[in-house]
């Protein structure tokens, strides 16, 4: 019997890696986002009674972390956004909440794409987002994005018109820059919306959306990680391991000075 090649590749050391449902699972939604045109509806994804039962475990931690670190701006617009605590929400339902804010929209993706793909996307209002969820056996962590760290951390984020405005500023940027550019451009990126942790009132509150949406990582990193001073030129020479925890964070004096530094940053390009 012949059987056709598996559409996303785990790695040896993958949760997932020895459940061929888990890989069936991932293959098949991998399918859909490749089937996807741009313009349609987000493909309607049937999630599975665990896939929903992941979800709830990942919001019953996170909440009590997020009421003590997120910042004002992302719960704001977490509030306006309202995604259930219940059940995965839908791309295009949430497409429906968030696109008529700011003109973002969240586009499916199969897996991983290269970092000048995903942030010139950023530049059309377009965020590529995975569909699929993280392995049953470890509800609290994922070694690559899922639909929990889509959602939950960057979904929010596109109904803040300021945040709104760095994306796409990210995105315009990636289109003019060279491909080494490109790469400082990706860092910067890392360290700010997927990492960036800043101070409100004189506390460490996090705008990052790959810290939001680890509720390991989120409960560490005021302890467990360097924690180094703002510097715009520094973060975009400073490399970065996707695969584990974060060795440092760069924190921005306030929100606004973020904003501020990061477009300013982009102009040159």
């Amino acid at each position: 019997m012949i059987t056709s090649p598996a559409l996303v590749q785990l790695d040896a050391d993958h949760p997932g890696f020895h459940d061929p449902h888990y890989r069936r699972r991932r293959d098949e939604i991998a399918r859909a986002a490749l089937e996807h045109r741009d313009g349609d509806p987000a493909p309607e994804i049937a999630y599975t009674s665990e896939e929903h039962d992941v979800w709830r475990e990942v919001w019953r931690n996170l909440e009590p972390l997020h009421a003590r670190y997120a910042c004002r701006e992302y719960r704001d617009a977490a509030t306006r956004v309202a995604l259930s605590r219940e059940s995965i929400p839908q791309l295009d339902a949430v497409n429906r909440v968030i696109e008529p804010m700011h003109g973002f929209r969240m586009m499916p993706v199969a897996g991983l794409v290269t970092a000048g793909a995903f942030l010139r996307e950023l530049a059309r209002g377009i965020f590529l987002s995975t569909q699929y969820m993280r392995h049953h056996s470890v509800p609290l962590y994922t070694p690559e994005p899922d639909v929990v760290h889509e959602l939950v951390g960057h979904a929010a984020t596109f109904a803040h018109p300021e945040l709104v405005r760095i994306n796409r500023a990210f995105g315009r940027a990636a289109l003019a820059a060279s491909e080494q550019d490109v790469e400082r451009i990706g860092r910067l990126y890392w360290y700010t919306l997927e990492f960036g942790v800043l101070r409100e009132e004189g506390r460490l509150k996090v705008y990052g959306a790959g810290l939001l949406s680890s509720f390991g990582e989120l409960g560490r990193f005021e302890t467990e990680e360097g924690l180094d001073e703002w510097d715009v030129e520094r973060i975009a020479a400073t490399p970065y391991d996707p695969t584990r925890y974060q060795e440092r964070l760069f924190v921005a004096p306030s929100f606004d000075v973020m904003c501020r530094d990061i477009g300013a940053w982009l102009e040159q390009f």
